[in-house]
């Protein structure tokens, strides 16, 4: 959902939109230090802040989307708007610099897309997003034995060596993708609805393990236990795996309906 145009010095940021939600939720400031307030239309809240154009306009952002500082700072702060609110109430985020011309619009979108909303809310209220990340443990460092001493000059056998390795990488990596999905779809299982994600970029998950799965799972709230249960004695069931679990998280992954 986006605004592409914008008039005046200010516009306004959606980070999400509520149902019931007390208004002490609300969480101080925003992006930018914005307050955060309510725009009520159709027995919804769209959680709002003012934000001028030189920073949030078409051509600013554009700029900005490209900047990772901006953009880190500017998640985070996304997020916790979001977060703070789904901890009170029934919270449907949207996407970050979701940006529109004023209140009057936000307040028209609300009415216009209330039914779509209202199933979203339907769908998460008493439920939080749980993610999975997994990643090969690292095979210990080959000997060399495959490869032909220095004075053998054999080259038939270091290219026979590198055959095997190459086929033993391969069938490692497809056993790895098999224990993957069957760990998916176990918990999956345990699920009211679940996402695969890409696997994540090294630069933000911090390790250079490969990642072998990334998911997200929407759960009832009175099943989180047994979830985080099912995780663990999957990672303790399947070394070759490193199971890790982050959550609890607003919805995310799960505002589009289902897929």
């Amino acid at each position: 959902m986006t605004e592409a145009q914008v008039s005046g010095g200010t516009a306004v940021y959606l980070y999400g939109v509520a149902r019931d939600l007390d208004p002490a939720a609300l969480p101080v400031a925003g992006v930018a230090g914005a307050p955060v307030r309510g725009v009520l239309a159709a027995g919804l809240t769209a959680l709002v802040s003012t934000v001028r154009l030189e920073e949030y306009g078409e051509a600013a952002l554009r700029a900005n989307m490209e900047n990772m500082a901006w953009l880190e700072a500017t998640a985070r702060t996304h997020h916790e708007v979001v977060d703070r609110a789904a901890r009170a109430a029934p919270t449907a985020p949207v996407r970050i610099a979701t940006i529109y011309s004023d209140d009057d619009r936000v307040a028209e979108v609300l009415t216009a897309e209330g039914d779509r909303f209202g199933e979203i809310l339907d769908r998460v209220a008493g439920r939080t997003e749980w993610g999975v990340k997994a990643y090969a443990v690292p095979a210990p460092v080959s000997d060399g034995g495959d490869a032909p001493s220095a004075d053998t000059g054999s080259g038939t056998a270091y290219l026979r060596g590198r055959q095997r390795e190459q086929r033993r990488r391969a069938d490692a990596g497809r056993r790895l993708a098999e224990l993957a999905g069957e760990l998916h779809a176990e918990l999956a299982g345990r699920a009211v609805a679940s996402r695969h994600h890409p696997a994540q970029d090294a630069r933000l998950s911090g390790r250079a393990d490969v990642q072998v799965l990334n998911a997200a799972y929407l759960l009832d709230d009175d099943r989180v236990e047994e979830f985080r249960a099912a995780v663990r004695a999957a990672g303790e069931r399947v070394p070759d795996l490193d199971v890790e679990v982050t959550g609890p998280w607003p919805p995310y992954s799960f505002i589009e309906g289902d897929r």
